[in-house]
C-alpha cells in the first residue's frame, strides 16, 4: 500500500523534506508508522511529535492504503 507522508516544522527540516510517498507492507498503525518515519531523525523530543492520519490524531489507528499523513511538531500557543 502507499501511504503519502507530510512532514512539518521542524520534523521537515529533520528529514530535509516536506512530503514523500511510502510503499508499505503489512499491517501498521500510525503510531508504528510515526516510530518508522522518525527513525534516524534528529529530533530531541520524538513523544513530542503528533500524527494525523487524514487529518485525525489517533494514532492507536491503522494505516490504509491511499492514506494521508501528517507528522507535527508540537505546537506553541500564546
Amino acid at each position: 500500500m502507499n501511504v503519502t507522508i507530510k512532514y512539518f516544522g521542524l520534523v521537515a527540516e529533520a528529514a530535509a523534506k516536506s512530503e514523500e510517498i511510502l510503499e508499505l507492507h503489512g499491517a501498521i498503525t500510525a503510531s508504528e508508522l510515526k516510530v518508522q518515519c522518525l527513525n534516524g531523525l534528529a529530533i530531541a523530543d520524538k513523544d513530542s511529535v503528533q500524527i494525523a492520519v487524514n487529518q485525525n490524531l489517533d494514532d492507536t489507528i491503522s494505516i490504509n492504503d491511499g492514506d494521508e499523513v501528517a507528522l507535527l511538531p508540537p505546537f506553541a500557543g500564546g
